[in-house]
């Protein structure tokens, strides 16, 4: 897509953890955009993440719902979007678990009326594109050796990462079935700044704060790849550009790390940051039950995006978490704010959530 032509472009869930990233990005590189942030503003969708853009000329906030076709189909008749780039999602494994309707809802349907209107976009503009962001989970689970790659069988294990193999699927057949423009990228375990701290890293920084016990599933050796959200956003930015349409890309940290080894890490680093003496934060590890369809190991050959695109992580793993760590401390309101759910109030009230 040429970055020097004005288009106007929508990106769904941009109030999000990488969302907000992608949208602060798409903002401040690409001043001749007019970008469109969808939100519907759930629990997890906080307009705080992105206040330093909130005022940009070529930034709008929509609230409305991806799930609801009327409303999809009339927004997109209004504002005829050269792009889009999918982000909205329900993500959270655990919530999948005692909730899967709700990620079927979102993650399906929503996708699929997303797909429906912009089919009818492409039709009158030939640069259209649907820029799809999904997950590692579709793969399902990897033994002790291996990689996911882009030929990967697609043997999801949850109901999370169930609705979103779906979703690129009925991606895939929108491509194949009426010729829309598309691309996916499917990325590792993102972590840094404005993640909703239900997620491992916050959740357990803001424990080890609170002095609260870290609960690590099972015996703990269940394998992660971790990316900084920052890398991600950077990736999105590459692929939405310069990345082959029809094409899937896989985005990981060439980094993993067993559950156990990540929060031993993380309690090392806090303790230093707290002035606490090494291994009190680690006194508050608890094993406790695993989950229901728990994967061993999720890691990603990045190969194809670093091949073509030029793209690689520009940070280490305990560079980036300690930048993580800081941001935390440094954004202590904001903490305060989404683990008290008072950043709910405040917009239910501006926008009638």
């Amino acid at each position: 897509m040429d970055k020097n032509i004005p288009k106007n472009i929508l990106i769904t869930g941009g109030a999000g953890f990488i969302g907000s990233h992608v949208v602060r990005r798409f903002v401040s590189q690409y001043k001749s955009y007019n970008v469109f942030n969808l939100d519907v503003l759930t629990y997890a969708g906080n307009l705080e993440n992105l206040k330093d853009i909130e005022q940009a000329p070529n930034y709008t906030f929509i609230k409305g719902d991806i799930s609801d076709s009327n409303y999809i189909s009339s927004l997109f008749q209004k504002q005829m979007f050269d792009a889009v780039v999918h982000l909205a999602a329900e993500s959270h494994v655990d919530r999948s678990i005692t909730d899967p309707m709700s990620f079927v809802k979102t993650n399906v349907l929503g996708t699929v009326n997303l797909l429906n209107s912009s089919v009818q976009l492409a039709k009158e503009n030939p640069d259209f594109l649907f820029y799809h962001i999904s997950t590692d989970e579709v793969y399902g689970s990897l033994g002790k050796d291996g990689f996911f790659t882009e030929k990967t069988a697609y043997d999801p294990n949850s109901p999370y990462s169930a609705s979103k193999a779906s979703s690129d699927h009925f991606v895939r057949a929108y491509g194949e079935t009426y010729g829309l423009p598309y691309i996916i990228s499917n990325c590792s375990n993102n972590y840094g700044p404005n993640q909703f701290p239900e997620k491992l890293i916050p959740l357990f920084i803001n424990n080890i704060i609170q002095n609260k016990p870290l609960p690590v599933y099972g015996d703990g050796n269940y394998t992660r790849d971790w990316l900084n959200v920052k890398d991600h956003a950077r990736a999105i930015d590459l692929i939405f550009h310069k990345g082959r349409k029809g094409e899937t890309y896989n985005v990981g940290g060439f980094n993993e790390r067993k559950n156990i080894e990540l929060t031993k890490l993380l309690c090392r680093l806090m303790d230093k940051k707290l002035h606490r003496e090494e291994g009190t934060s680690e006194k508050l590890i608890t094993f406790v039950k695993d989950r229901p369809g728990h994967d061993l190991r999720y890691a990603i050959d990045a190969t194809k995006i670093k091949q073509e695109l030029g793209w690689e992580p520009s940070v280490t793993f305990e560079e980036g978490l300690e930048n993580t760590i800081n941001w935390y401390f440094d954004n202590k309101e904001w903490l305060d704010n989404v683990t008290s759910g008072d950043y709910l109030e405040y917009y239910k009230k501006q926008y009638q959530v």
